[in-house]
């Protein structure tokens, strides 16, 4: 047996060109560090030095909201109403704050929302130390579980994204935590759209959402912004256009303005430049594999359902599509067993895996056919594969 494959023509997938033009130029960022992801289809759009880890800012007040969902979720002593302690450690913290003081009793309700808009250092202690006593040793947590989440790029010294060398988190890591908000707890996300807050009229000038897309029609529904002196302006978005859902996060802007526009731009490039095809229709016979001592020479090559992929509006005419397998299949072959799979590469974007599937049974051959291929094989041995009959 030995490693197969063939091209298959991108017209047969139904990737004809869209328009008669070239593929369309790689997205510049002015970010110093991004990663674009379509959620989707599992693809990813654009990464620059996405994993380098870098400090993330109140971008990483991702993972404490992840914590504090998991024990909501986890824990049924807990729920949005369950009330926080506020310690002096969390009344002092600087920076932006919901104005706690130890004489409160937020809630995990309150706390969410003074995290998502207000972004409030003093809210993410007082999570820190509700789940794990300590805000050391929420770190501590917070790193473990970044790395279950296969965040492999970061770590953590706070819940509040506070200046630290060791904090650290790469732009493909708060990508990684932002996907996993969104798909594990559907019933929380929709805080991130909140476009302000503040818990008992005590901050108004601290009360709005410093997300620049919530209010801009481009489908935007989160997720969090961050600035520090090191780490510039930075924002981990998310916005839901049709069927389609970008995540994208950018850092490194000289200013809010800047931050702004750059997402725009994102956001606007990942849904106009790429559309998503239906490119194999159920039931597609894809190709064919040829199979070694079986009642029939070939066998169908069809994927387990329709395969939808994203392809760039304008230059899809370069896309290649390869059937690989390792071959040729040995009888018998068991219908729905996977044998191959179609490596689809369209421009811009890393190649795509899809698993083909026997589309029928192929049982062994008979005594007769199993004595043809014996024979056969022998005469090329004797003979030489020139000389040899054709395998049937």
């Amino acid at each position: 047996m030995i490693r197969r494959s063939f091209l298959v023509l991108a017209a047969v997938l139904g990737l004809a060109p869209l328009a008669p033009a070239p593929a369309s130029a790689a997205f510049e960022t002015r970010a110093t560090a991004a990663w674009v992801y379509d959620l989707t289809t599992d693809t990813v759009l654009l990464e620059k030095d996405a994993d380098r880890p870098l400090p993330p800012a109140s971008m990483s007040k991702l993972m404490t909201l992840y914590m504090l969902f998991t024990a909501l979720k986890e824990n049924p002593a807990l729920s949005l109403d369950t009330e926080f302690t506020v310690s002096e450690r969390a009344q002092a913290m600087g920076g932006s704050t919901m104005f706690l003081n130890t004489r409160d009793r937020p809630t995990a309700e309150d706390l969410i929302k003074g995290i998502i808009v207000q972004s409030g250092n003093d809210a993410t202690v007082a999570v820190a130390e509700g789940l794990a006593g300590t805000e050391d040793a929420f770190a501590r947590l917070a790193t473990e579980k970044a790395r279950s989440l296969g965040m492999l790029n970061s770590s953590f010294a706070n819940a509040s994204g506070w200046p630290d060398p060791r904090h650290r988190m790469s732009m493909h890591d708060l990508g990684i935590l932002a996907t996993h908000i969104i798909r594990d707890f559907p019933e929380y996300y929709p805080f991130f759209a909140l476009t302000e807050f503040s818990m008992d009229d005590r901050a108004p000038d601290n009360r709005f959402n410093r997300n620049p897309l919530l209010k801009l029609g481009v489908g935007a529904d989160g997720l969090k912004t961050g600035h520090t002196a090191e780490a510039g302006y930075g924002l981990v978005g998310s916005a839901l256009q049709g069927n389609r859902r970008i995540v994208f996060v950018i850092t490194g802007l000289d200013s809010d303005r800047a931050r702004a526009e750059e997402a725009e731009r994102i956001v606007n490039w990942a849904f106009r430049q790429f559309v998503l095809r239906r490119v194999v229709e159920e039931g597609t016979r894809i190709a064919e594999a040829p199979v070694w001592m079986g009642g029939a020479a070939t066998v169908g090559l069809v994927a387990d359902g329709p395969v939808d992929l994203l392809v760039p509006l304008v230059g899809a005419s370069a896309t290649t599509a390869e059937v690989r397998f390792t071959g040729p299949l040995e009888a018998p072959v068991v219908a729905g067993a996977q044998v191959a799979e179609l490596v689809v590469q369209v421009p811009e974007l890393p190649p795509e895996t899809v698993p083909l599937f026997a589309a029928e049974d192929v049982p062994r051959g008979g005594f007769t056919t199993r004595l043809g291929v014996a024979a056969n094989r022998l005469l090329g041995m004797v003979l030489g594969p020139a000389d040899a009959a054709p395998q049937p």
